[in-house]
């Protein structure tokens, strides 16, 4: 095969109804392709590719190379491809499949290309997604609420989710237990997922399901990083990947609520960082480290070059919760609004179907921490939320009350802030081993 073959790009925005219609795969099949082709496209989006066999290629060794098993991603794309060429072939979807052009180039496009907004695709998913949006809910929990009743349709077939009933809901919740071994926080997502579907796209209660299995919720101890390591991980970043990551863990932030962050939430001369419309829709305040407050407003410095071409060259604003867009329809086009950390690539709104500045994407930074631990030589396994936990414990070890720590992490409980008592290096009272009582 020649290179020219390796590189042709590939678009396929149609890959997902077709492979929902593919009576070839059983629904665990289906399932597999799914997961393989979605981390795919992941892949692409975070490297700025387009979707060929060169970048599959390159997807499917750097997941041999993380030591997971590329058996079910070969086959997913191996699908994915197959099928793309088909359908370009017969005429009956929008696959194409052609060499990339220097526009597409330059502007690096992924796979998929939506022409507007994604409304569903069938009677019930378009109206769980009205429901979604008339409530104001997320994008990131729109996508994981339709996921579940895909999920939950697949799991009853050939029985139609018309004809679901109570006893469906029970036993599916059961089977994510016992069968899938899902997590509880995953089976209560679920739950809850298939109680606004019945709700409000189905518009009937679902009935007591009470008796369901419940998964076990075992109590975890964090992993927390010493203050060296901390060091050691923050050295290992550059620019404005080092400046989140600091920023994350000196203000005990969330990963979305990092990301989520705009420029009115940054009080660089009250030190304060402001979370808006956190877990459960709790707005809440905490510290911004003073050594931050230089890098921060260079930062802006460099924003505001990004927000006054973007307004020059007529961008649309930057996504607005519905309560302030309907009251401020222009706010999105205000400094103010703007995200703290933008990214670099302009996206399609996949709601509305506009084309504007989102903040930058979770698996980016996930990734950039997930490298620089293994370059700090951290034998731990770090995650953005462990930066987070980090700056709780320490916080408690430095001798900060367990209720300000409460506040500042956002938690409602103080039960769930007592979880890093048992990181400290001396829970509880000062016990010694016994082992070092022996001479």
């Amino acid at each position: 095969m020649t290179e020219t073959e390796l590189n042709r790009a590939v678009s396929f925005p149609d890959w997902a109804s077709i492979l929902e219609a593919d009576n070839t795969l059983g629904a665990a099949e289906r399932v597999a392709r799914r997961s393989g082709i979605v981390a795919y496209l992941s892949f692409l989006k975070r490297g700025h590719l387009c979707a060929s066999l060169a970048s599959a290629k390159a997807f499917i060794d750097e997941t041999e190379r993380s030591g997971t098993a590329t058996k079910p991603i070969r086959e997913a794309l191996r699908w994915f491809f197959r099928t793309a060429k088909t359908h370009a072939r017969k005429g009956f979807s929008k696959a194409t499949v052609e060499p990339p052009s220097s526009r597409e180039v330059s502007e690096a496009p992924t796979v998929i290309h939506p022409e507007g907004g994604d409304a569903g695709k069938t009677d019930w998913e378009r109206k769980l997604v009205e429901r979604l949006r008339v409530r104001h809910y997320r994008w990131r929990t729109e996508q994981t609420y339709r996921d579940w009743a895909w999920r939950f349709v697949r799991w009853l077939e050939p029985k139609s989710l018309e004809a679901a009933e109570t006893t469906d809901i029970r036993r599916f919740l059961s089977h994510l237990a016992v069968e899938r071994h899902a997590a509880a926080s995953t089976q209560k997502q679920a739950m809850s997922a298939l109680v606004f579907l019945f709700r409000e796209a189905l518009a009937r209660e679902p009935g007591d399901f009470s008796d369901y299995q419940a998964s076990r919720k075992p109590r975890r101890v964090p992993t927390v990083l010493t203050t060296g390591e901390c060091q050691a991980l923050f050295a290992q970043l550059k620019g404005t990947t080092q400046l989140m990551a600091k920023l994350m863990y000196g203000a005990g932030l969330r990963l979305m609520e990092l990301l989520r962050l705009r420029v009115q939430d940054i009080d660089l001369e009250r030190g304060i960082v402001t979370v808006r419309d956190g877990k459960e829709g709790k707005d809440r305040v905490t510290v911004l480290p003073s050594s931050l407050k230089a890098p921060l407003a260079a930062h802006l410095e460099r924003l505001h070059i990004l927000f006054d071409h973007d307004r020059e060259s007529g961008l649309a604003g930057v996504w607005l919760p519905p309560p302030v867009e309907n009251k401020m329809p222009k706010a999105g086009e205000k400094w103010i609004w703007q995200w703290l950390f933008p990214s670099r690539e302009t996206a399609i709104d996949p709601r509305s179907g506009i084309r504007r500045r989102h903040h930058v994407q979770d698996a980016a930074l996930q990734e950039a921490i997930r490298r620089g631990a293994v370059a700090a030589d951290i034998g731990k396994r770090v995650t953005p939320h462990t930066l987070r936990h980090s700056f709780a414990t320490h916080l408690l070890e430095a001798g900060s009350d367990i209720r300000t720590v409460q506040e500042l992490l956002g938690h409602a409980h103080v039960e769930t802030t007592m979880i890093y008592t048992h990181v400290l290096n001396r829970p509880g009272v000062n016990v010694a081993s016994p082992l070092d009582r022996l001479g």
